[in-house]
């Protein structure tokens, strides 16, 4: 998976593909391609400071494997009233 920052706004932000995303669900698999997706995207300022990461696919979407992606993709890990909800409207459901 491909993730960084988005410019304007800081979020934590992931390549679904085709384009930008708040939400870890909608990331897709760079596969061999993240290296060269991340300098064009970064070259194009769309996304700031992006770097590849490792993901399990679950059930619910992938899943980040190192603790400080999963997170930047769910939230704080001991408060599960703090989680970033997809269904949430408030939680920038729009796409970058």
């Amino acid at each position: 998976m491909l993730t960084g920052s988005d410019l304007p706004s800081g979020d934590v932000i992931w390549w679904t593909g085709s384009s930008w995303s708040r939400h870890v669900e909608d990331a897709g698999d760079v596969g061999d391609q993240g290296e060269s997706i991340a300098r064009a995207e970064e070259g194009a300022r769309r996304v700031n400071v992006p770097y590849v990461i490792d993901a399990t696919a679950t059930p619910e979407g992938p899943r980040p494997a190192h603790i400080k992606d999963r997170v930047r993709a769910l939230g704080p890990t001991v408060r599960a009233d703090l989680t970033l909800k997809p269904a949430d409207p408030a939680a920038g459901s729009w796409v970058i």
